[in-house]
């Protein structure tokens, strides 16, 4: 296939449902072999279509497309076993691993709108949200790096990998009663530039996308009420409450030829909620 991702192999973690879905399907459309994965494979049941086309899974609509190679590798990213496999499983299926996208994360605020403030919070969703959103990107770096910088780049001299990691735009603010999510996504920028550091002498990438409210399963409770959906609106200036394909166009931007000289950044896509 052509395009900005061809002969590219890549991987993606929470790919069932949201921006995972529609980053997997915008990058198989840019030519990348993709390793769809997450703890089910759908297809996802939302009613408010967050990234539309639910009528199969996305692997298996990536395989519709003229040229489309796509496979469902089933992982729980919070458990270093199978983050290990998933790997593994990439390199045996299409012989390398050039893309990581550790995209799969909770919310548990969001499922527990109105939100719960921190001396009401349960400590077992405080360690799932930290399982899942901080050690889970950690092991997602830590085996997508030992893959690629042994790997030989694609073209002579060039980059060896591009990691991607979601943040959140509470990677660098924080709202009342997010207290775990916030914390995680903070961390999230932490490992996102210490790894950069780390990978940069190998011509590895690690980057992080910081989103605003999207609408997704993860926000579908909160955006359902009137006023809360109002309200974080109005934290965008631009457009409101984003798309999962905003999310996706900028991902593919930082794991494009186009962002040769950007390591260790959260870059913000937001609507101007960072401007407020």
């Amino acid at each position: 296939m052509t395009g900005r991702l061809a002969n590219k192999v890549a991987i993606i973690t929470g790919a069932s449902s949201g921006i995972g879905r529609a980053t997997a399907l915008l990058m198989a459309r840019e030519g990348a072999a993709v390793v769809c994965s997450d703890i089910r494979q759908g297809p996802p049941t939302d009613p408010n279509g967050d990234s539309g086309g639910f009528n199969m899974c996305t692997h298996e609509e990536i395989q519709q497309q003229p040229g489309g190679r796509a496979v469902f590798v089933p992982c729980d990213t919070s458990d270093s076993a199978q983050v290990q496999a998933l790997i593994k499983a990439a390199v045996a299926e299409f012989g390398r691993l050039d893309i990581m996208f550790n995209n799969a994360g909770v919310g548990k605020e969001g499922a527990k709108y109105p939100n719960t403030m921190i001396w009401e919070y349960d400590e077992d969703d405080f360690d799932e949200t930290m399982a899942v959103n901080v050690k889970g990107v950690f092991l997602g770096c830590k085996y997508a790096a030992a893959q690629m910088k042994d790997q030989e780049p694609l073209v002579p001299g060039g980059d060896r990998g591009w990691i991607v990691n979601t943040g959140s735009i509470m990677a660098a603010n924080a709202m009342k009663g997010v207290s775990a999510y916030a914390a995680s996504k903070h961390a999230v920028l932490g490992i996102t530039k210490a790894a950069a550091l780390d990978c940069a002498p190998f011509n590895i990438h690690v980057n992080a996308v910081n989103p605003g409210f999207v609408r997704t399963t993860m926000t579908d409770k909160m955006l359902a009420d009137s006023a809360g959906g109002e309200a974080l609106a109005a934290l965008h200036p631009l457009k409101g409450v984003g798309k999962v394909e905003y999310i996706a166009k900028a991902v593919l931007f930082l794991v494009s030829e186009d962002a040769s000289w950007i390591t260790g950044e959260g870059l913000c896509v937001d609507g101007g909620f960072n401007a407020m």
